[in-house]
């Protein structure tokens, strides 16, 4: 199975992932051609050496109308100097929300003069609520989610790097909501910077599907550690975005003093990860690394890895019982129970029994270390008196889910691949209702899915 190791033991930001699966591709420089070429107004996008530690890999420069907006890993250690709330103040700028709650009665041609002291820019997702009621004179101009929504939509790539891109950006603007408390619809993008992001984020998804692989596992990632400095108060690292994409993912601080991890990068890898653990056994064919422009006391950089790993195999338990005594609706409550307390599958058979009677075997497919709690519910659900057990090997494709958008609604699609196969398929629940509100066919709907 052809499987992308992403290795993040000094976190990740956009273009750090970016450089590292630039690595991994056999022509860079026709990519880099690509890429710049894809649409994106006034963006330039060049690569080169750089070395970390004794470590050489690539460094990427995302020129916007000639001027470079850095994705940089800094430690903070600075005020900002103005009145405005960062509610994340992020090392890599592409989704730094602001909460524009309080006065604005001051000089604001200085807002992001502050980045500049690092050698790098920032960008700002703005959390609108507030009034302007004084002179507010930005120099830029601000994008919401829906115009770059509308911005990715229209640029020269396939449909699937299309709802790979929007889908990390939907989990970036779902993160930086949450944060705030507002509506996605109020979060609002620095339009430079943001030129920058949406290069850095379309990149790696045109990078992933060129690349093909099977399967991606994420290390554990390492966001950094300490404290973020901004004019409202201190905030700790990671920051609130950050720590809600990377929910449920294996993360950790270590001794290093900065934010390792941005948003950006930690939405990348949440939409993308297959799996999130140790590298897999597996035939390594490339490596490549992907260089920051700071340095730390470990090499600042993203490691990925391509080749082929063991096809993917588990061990499960199956638990078998027959009933004869038992109603329909009985067995139909003891399947859905088993289910919703993590039953992998649960399933009958008609089956013919002692005294020509009729009767279900009925068959719960659990992980190992859920057999104790299946065997208790199928011992209280049922009327069965024992129960077998089956030790069996399972094989399984890589599964994930997207969000499309169609003209009735969101579709979520699901896709299964490995083995040399790819398989999709829409969601039952959402194309059901879609189809009910609307007077519609399935077929109606399904073929308004957008084709990848």
């Amino acid at each position: 199975m052809r499987t992308l190791y992403i290795e993040c033991n000094m976190g990740a930001a956009g273009d750090m992932l970016m450089a590292a699966l630039l690595e991994l591709h056999s022509n860079p420089g026709e990519f880099l051609e690509k890429l710049n070429n894809i649409g994106i107004q006034g963006v330039n996008v060049t690569s080169s050496p750089a070395v970390k530690h004794g470590i050489t890999g690539t460094y990427i420069k995302v020129l916007v109308n000639g001027v470079e907006e850095n994705s940089e890993m800094h430690d903070h250690g600075h005020d900002h100097g103005h009145g405005h709330h960062h509610a994340n103040d992020h090392a890599d700028g592409h989704t730094h929300a602001r909460v524009h709650g309080h006065d604005h009665n001051h000089e604001h041609g200085h807002a992001h003069d502050h980045a500049h002291d690092h050698g790098h820019s920032h960008h700002h997702a703005h959390a609108d609520g507030h009034q302007h009621g004084d002179e507010h004179s930005h120099s830029h101009e601000h994008s919401s989610y829906r115009h770059i929504e509308h911005l990715i939509g229209h640029l020269n790539v396939s449909n699937e790097v299309k709802q790979n891109a929007i889908g990390i950006y939907k989990l970036i603007a779902e993160a930086e909501s949450h944060a705030h408390g507002v509506s996605v619809n109020k979060i609002h993008f620095h339009e430079v910077g943001e030129m920058d992001a949406v290069t850095d984020i379309v990149g790696v998804c045109m990078l992933v599907e060129e690349l093909a692989p099977d399967m991606i596992v994420v290390s554990p990632v390492h966001v950094g550690s300490g404290k973020v400095r901004c004019a409202h108060g201190i905030l700790p690292v990671p920051a609130p975005a950050t720590a809600h994409i990377l929910r449920d993912a294996p993360i950790y601080g270590g001794d290093i003093k900065g934010e390792l991890c941005t948003p950006t990068g930690a939405a990348i890898l949440k939409h993308y990860a297959n799996e999130f653990g140790a590298m897999p056994v597996m035939k390594v064919s490339k490596t490549g690394y992907g260089m920051g422009k700071k340095d730390f006391e470990q090499a600042n950089c993203v490691r990925a890895f391509i080749g082929d790993a063991a096809r993917s195999k588990e061990e499960v338990t199956e638990l078998i019982c027959n009933l004869d005594d038992m109603t329909p609706e009985a067995v139909a409550f003891a399947q859905q129970l088993l289910l919703e307390e993590g039953a992998l599958d649960v399933y009958t058979m008609p089956i013919g029994m002692k005294k020509s009677r009729t009767g279900i075997l009925l068959t719960c497919m659990c992980k190992h270390d859920l057999r104790d709690k299946m065997l208790n519910l199928l011992f209280k659900h049922t009327t069965t008196l024992g129960i077998r057990e089956s030790i069996s090997r399972r094989y399984t494709l890589s599964r994930k889910s997207e969000e499309v958008q169609t003209k009735y609604g969101p579709v979520r699609i699901k896709t299964a691949q490995g083995y040399g196969v790819k398989k999709t398929k829409p969601e039952y629940e959402d194309i059901a209702k879609i189809a009910t509100e609307n007077a519609l066919t399935l077929a109606d709907v399904i073929a308004e899915i957008p084709q990848g």
